[in-house]
């Protein structure tokens, strides 16, 4: 009996962009973080996998963190907790995690006659989720845990008494709540618990980044797919087709096949395959464009004027003028470096105030255009006085004498500041 003719024809769905919110839900005794509470690791997967903005990131990280801080007494910033951290230690933590979330926290441990910290430790800001707040509008804490995605009951809600909780930084209760957490974040319109990165306007072009790279390499990986059409006239069963589809996928796919002689065995001339190019319609050049667009708008959304500044070369513009490259960076260091180091310093002088008054904290800049005779900078959290800049200028004032072995310089103005601080 002859078998029945049919055809068969498969239906693609098309995927469609489903936008990450930063929504803050407060139905729950703590607030979500955003509409799936795991909006920090998806600020985490974009720094991961986009290589431009990670490229951003890490460039703007490196030169908040400068050549480490600077005090009268250096000795003050060599211990900030038992495991054996630093300041700087601390510091350069503190660094990422403010520019990656748009904050940071730090848990505070008082001495056993709270008169003074004993130790400071980095919390990792992906980890913490506010508690509800009190009818004063206060917060008065945060649950602190690394596997949220996993904190749930049968009935879909988190287990908190399962999860560590630190109450908010207060001196004032320091004698009933030894151990505190201090979490900063800049005032944003609109948000309430947590805060927003600087460049939280530009995450839908780093999706479309991580896109774009998917795309290229799924078209190397399945390079049978995109090219030939080929058609068959056997009427093959549901399992034959399958047969013929695996054979042709594991002889022909992907770019380790790449050039392999197509070789085909049929009973008859009339049954041999059709084998159709499929041309390219010049998506090489849309994808180049695109590429070109995403990266633009990526630098756009961190507000960095020259591709140079990232190692990027560029065939025109400031890459090939240095005067250009220098302004681009002094606006870089101005408006982006600045205000993230004078952010961290106030928060480190404020701690550190309790155990040292009037203590001064700085960051010796890091200038990677370098040249011979250029002084050692110092940026401090806020406009110090003659006497503060004094102190800290004979701290670094060795530094500026010739020395090989030192190569750091940093912005115009000595210490400058602007206290950013809520």
């Amino acid at each position: 009996m002859d078998k029945k003719t049919k055809s068969s024809l498969q239906i693609f769905k098309k995927d469609t962009y489903k936008k990450v919110y930063r929504k803050e839900d407060k139905n729950q005794e703590y607030i979500k973080y955003g509409e799936n509470n795991l909006f920090p690791n998806y600020l985490i997967d974009l720094y991961n996998h986009s290589s431009i903005h990670a490229s951003c990131i890490n460039s703007i990280v490196e030169s908040v963190k400068g050549e480490g801080l600077i005090t009268q007494d250096e000795s003050i910033l060599d211990y900030a907790n038992k495991k054996g951290e630093s300041w700087n230690d601390i510091f350069n933590k503190v660094a990422l995690d403010n520019y990656l979330f748009g904050g940071f926290a730090l848990e505070i441990i008082w001495s056993r006659d709270r008169t003074r910290i004993a130790e400071v430790y980095h919390i990792d800001f992906s980890y913490i989720r506010a508690k509800k707040k009190n009818y004063r509008n206060h917060c008065e804490g945060y649950f602190v845990y690394n596997e949220w995605d996993k904190m749930y009951t049968y009935n879909g809600s988190v287990d908190l008494s399962e999860i560590p909780y630190l109450p908010t930084y207060n001196p004032f209760t320091r004698d009933e709540e030894p151990k505190q957490i201090y979490v900063y974040q800049p005032y944003s319109p609109g948000k309430e618990y947590y805060p927003r990165p600087a460049y939280v306007a530009g995450t839908k072009v780093i999706d479309l980044d991580q896109e774009v790279d998917n795309f290229h390499i799924n078209n190397i990986k399945n390079g049978l797919t995109p090219s030939l059409s080929i058609t068959t006239f056997t009427n093959a069963t549901d399992d034959e087709r399958q047969a013929i589809e695996r054979m042709l996928k594991e002889q022909y796919a992907g770019t380790t096949n790449a050039g392999s002689l197509l070789y085909m065995d049929v009973d008859a001339p009339e049954n041999a395959p059709v084998i159709t190019p499929i041309p390219t319609n010049g998506a090489d050049s849309y994808y180049t464009t695109l590429n070109d667009m995403v990266s633009q708008k990526i630098l756009t959304a961190h507000r960095i004027t020259s591709p140079a500044l990232l190692g990027i070369k560029e065939n025109t513009g400031l890459g090939n003028n240095a005067d250009e490259l220098i302004t681009a960076y002094r606006l870089f260091l101005n408006t982006i470096i600045l205000p993230e180091q004078q952010e961290i310093l106030s928060v480190f002088e404020e701690i550190l105030g309790y155990n040292y008054p009037d203590i001064n904290i700085g960051v010796v800049q890091k200038n990677p255009l370098y040249d011979e005779g250029d002084k050692v900078e110092v940026v401090s959290s806020t406009e110090a006085d003659t006497e503060e800049v004094a102190d800290l200028n004979d701290e670094v004032g060795d530094l500026n004498e010739p020395n090989e072995n030192i190569d750091v310089a940093g912005v115009s103005g000595g210490i400058t500041g602007n206290n950013n601080r809520e």
